[in-house]
């Protein structure tokens, strides 16, 4: 799972020199903990029922994601219910709970039988102020959580520093040992409003590990209101990140989530960076995710849009006989299916390739009539030009 063989990866081979290469250490598998069903549902007008978050999470563990954030349960009961279900399951994946430095919270969780915690609260002044809080109240909250799920039957708890890339260093680093010092195993640095460039990132993740040490696993949890999401995970992965934090289809809050299958490709494909997700289930994955949220990805989205090996332009066409020549990996990477479509700006060799697929028999000098015909019919309805319909046309120029 997650080998990707380099004879179907076609990137540039700028990508070898060492200053691309260096800092990654890839004696380790990058893994995933999803916040889908959580954080993703976070996103505007998405509501998922107890059934398709079930459904979801079975997806997503298919997908070889180590871990799967259940959700938070004081939402509602239908919440609870899928938390419960989700539970019961068996799946592959770990099953993570999500709560608030609040007993209650954890309380719900601890009810349900999770067992392993990931527990928030936020660190900046910003956010502490948002939410009436001082330092020396935080610093209590988390020792106080802590130490309460780990006596009450949680075997691990992932401490989520809340704005941690505007927190006071100083007082993250007194937060994250106050969360180890009580019990807590990993910790999670956050980027909550996708506010640190990949180059700070790189940095804050070392600085962490720096007061943490070795043995500790971080997470890095990024937003992408720059587009700069994937950029940042990777970052986080050259500055010593266990584990990413994402979504599918990097749905969330405002402008999402990393996208961690974009965040997979990327690292093994620019960067040989071993991971554990099985991308050939990602476009499933991501469907499946499209139709329960009741939204649609662009057809451009990286890994799972529906046009990535949709060829159009008629110069592009001409070389559609060589992926290499005009895709960057092989669709059978993410198990997509290669096509050509015809519109206003399909040329003779889209012609000529449709032909050959719909098994149809026109001598070339008919091509460029044919042709004539797309490009007019579809630049009126400003559409492209199905299989039926170019059937139709080709009968007619014939």
């Amino acid at each position: 799972m997650g080998t990707i063989a380099r004879n179907r990866i076609w990137t540039s081979s700028l990508n070898t020199m060492d200053r691309v290469q260096h800092g990654f250490d890839r004696s380790k598998t990058i893994r995933f903990y999803d916040t889908t069903l959580r954080d993703g549902e976070q996103s505007v007008g998405v509501c998922f029922t107890a059934e398709e978050k079930f459904a979801i999470a079975r997806k997503i563990s298919e997908l070889g994601v180590g871990r799967i954030e259940s959700g938070f349960p004081r939402v509602s009961e239908e919440d609870t219910r899928a938390v419960a279900r989700i539970l019961a399951a068996g799946l592959e994946s770990e099953i993570w709970g999500f709560a608030r430095c609040v007993q209650a919270d954890i309380d719900a969780h601890i009810e349900l039988g999770t067992r392993y915690l990931l527990i928030e609260i936020s660190t900046s002044e910003l956010k502490m102020k948002a939410y009436g809080f001082s330092r020396e109240q935080v610093l209590q909250r988390v020792t106080a959580s802590v130490r309460h799920a780990k006596a009450n039957g949680i075997e691990q708890v992932n401490f989520f520093a809340v704005d941690s890339t505007r927190s006071d260093m100083d007082f993250l680093r007194e937060t994250d040992l106050a969360a180890l010092d009580a019990g807590a195993d990993e910790v999670s640095v956050v980027d909550t409003i996708g506010a640190c460039a990949p180059e700070a990132v790189e940095y804050l993740i070392a600085e962490v590990r720096s007061w943490i040490g070795d043995p500790v696993p971080i997470h890095w949890h990024g937003h992408n209101d720059f587009g700069l999401a994937t950029a940042s995970a990777i970052a986080a992965v050259r500055g010593g990140a266990d584990w990413i934090q994402g979504t599918i289809n990097g749905m969330g809050e405002r402008a999402g989530n990393a996208d961690i299958c974009e965040v997979a490709l990327a690292l093994q494909c620019l960067y040989n960076v071993p991971v554990e997700l099985d991308l050939t289930r990602a476009r499933e994955t991501s469907r499946l995710v499209q139709q329960a949220g009741n939204y649609t990805v662009d057809g451009w989205k990286p890994v799972v849009g529906e046009h990535l090996y949709t060829r159009e332009s008629g110069a592009v066409a001409t070389q559609f006989h060589i992926p290499e020549a005009i895709e960057p990996y092989s669709a059978d990477i993410v198990s997509a299916q290669r096509r050509i479509v015809l519109g206003k700006k399909s040329g003779l060799a889209n012609i000529k390739l449709k032909l050959e697929e719909l098994g149809l028999d026109v001598p070339a000098e008919r091509h460029g009539a044919i042709l004539d015909q797309v490009k007019t019919r579809s630049s009126a309805t400003k559409r492209l030009i199905g299989d039926e319909e170019f059937r139709g046309i080709v009968g007619q120029v014939g």
